[in-house]
């Protein structure tokens, strides 16, 4: 854990020994009485993982678990996967590599990710489609989690402005399930307000954070713009001055949100990040954006923490090992991967139809006989597999870029 530095004017008040677990959750403020951390609670419970705190336990985890896990990746140098799922399949996907593996790994639901899985034609006024997929997939995934014996964090992806609706709906379902089980139903947020000004941005950042604050929810929040196109939001054309975030902008954020009790956040600053994959050297990955941030953090805070702010890598699909594991050094504890496996999922599904063509053509009739039955080959399930292995095969890759393989025992 990062030391507590108490001449910082922003202090975690949830966790005393474990005061600014920064980035990924700088929470901090000095005015507030400090609580237990998860750390000192469980200090004499048997360890789940003999690698991680041993707060974190397998299936979801939140609160102050998910700082100490988040915290731990940071001093560790590893970053964990955060997957775009679209169902069952591919939460599955996500989790089975996690336990292969050996690591965490994030599994995030879009806006349009929770509508497709509510149903396309599920009425969806006023995002209640998209509101109900997400929780039907958080549930999904908080009943067979603790199978695969891993950590899991079930986070949301981007939400502009317009789409603050959509994360209302989801702050319910958690207030209500924090009434019942004294944790939230999802473990994080993303708010993406980086159209906005900056200022703006934050202000709005910030109102969340109280209301995500009263049920230990992170906050993740970007400054700067992703460029490309993701979920129906296409910044292809952006400016690319708008691609960098400057020092000063992280430091504003981290003065802003810090104010907010028990306020856990992690920062998605851009450094030419891009959404898709594209050909090598039309992407201008700049990583040294982020050590830079950290050390004007560090001499402005005035802190021993080298890393004093939790970094996320959006657009990290085709990216190369070098900058991924650059910034890792930096303090980027996640990795947003969709595009990649995306096409690792469907590429399962094409290599499988390809393999077993003559014996998909019909319901009867192969090259066995005219008379031979198919159903074992079109059997949905089997080309469904075949795209979780595939999919699962590209994260176990990506873990290993990230550096998060047998981080666990």
């Amino acid at each position: 854990p990062d030391k507590v530095f108490p001449k910082s004017p922003m202090k975690f008040q949830l966790l005393s020994v474990l005061a600014l677990l920064g980035g990924a959750s700088a929470f901090n403020a000095p005015a507030f009485t400090p609580r237990t951390s998860a750390l000192q609670a469980t200090a004499t419970e048997t360890k789940a993982f003999a690698k991680l705190p041993a707060s974190v336990k397998p299936g979801v985890v939140t609160g102050p678990a998910l700082l100490d896990l988040l915290d731990h990746a940071k001093t560790a140098g590893f970053a964990m996967p955060g997957v775009n799922i679209v169902g069952s399949n591919s939460i599955n996907a996500c989790i089975e590599a996690a336990a292969k593996y050996g690591g965490p790994i994030m599994v995030t639901f879009s806006k349009g990710g929770g509508q497709y899985i509510a149903g396309k034609a599920a009425d969806n006024t006023d995002d209640a489609a998209s509101i109900a997929g997400c929780i039907a997939g958080a549930k999904h995934v908080r009943e067979v989690a603790k199978l695969y014996g891993v950590p899991v964090i079930l986070h949301t992806d981007h939400c502009q402005k317009a789409w603050l609706p959509w994360i209302d709906g989801i702050m319910e379902a958690n207030e209500e399930y924090f009434k019942e089980h004294g944790e939230p139903l999802f473990s994080s947020h993303m708010l993406d307000l980086s159209e906005e000004p900056l200022e703006e941005n934050i202000a709005i950042c910030k109102k969340y954070m109280e209301r995500f604050a009263k049920s230990n929810i992170l906050l993740e929040f970007e400054l700067g713009v992703t460029g490309g196109e993701e979920d129906g939001v296409d910044n292809s054309d952006v400016d690319s001055s708008r691609l960098y975030t400057q020092p000063e902008e992280v430091m504003y954020a981290y003065e802003q949100l810090s104010q907010v009790p028990n306020a856990m956040f992690t920062c998605a600053a851009s450094f030419g990040n891009v959404h898709g994959v594209y050909a090598p050297g039309n992407v201008d990955l700049k990583p040294e954006i982020l050590h830079n941030t950290q050390k004007y953090m560090k001499e402005k805070l005035g802190c021993d923490d080298d890393k004093p702010m939790k970094f996320v890598f959006h657009g990290g699909s085709g990216s190369s090992v070098k900058d991924i594991q650059y910034a890792i050094e930096a303090g980027v504890i996640k990795m947003n991967i969709d595009t990649d496996t995306q096409w690792a999922y469907w590429d399962g599904i094409r290599k499988y139809e390809a393999e077993n063509r003559p014996y998909l053509q019909g319901q009867i009739g192969n090259p066995d006989g005219e008379d031979k039955p198919n159903k074992k080959y079109y059997d949905p399930r089997m080309a469904l597999r075949a795209g979780e292995e595939s999919m699962r095969d590209r994260l176990c890759e990506a873990a290993a870029d990230l550096k998060c393989v047998n981080v666990l025992n």
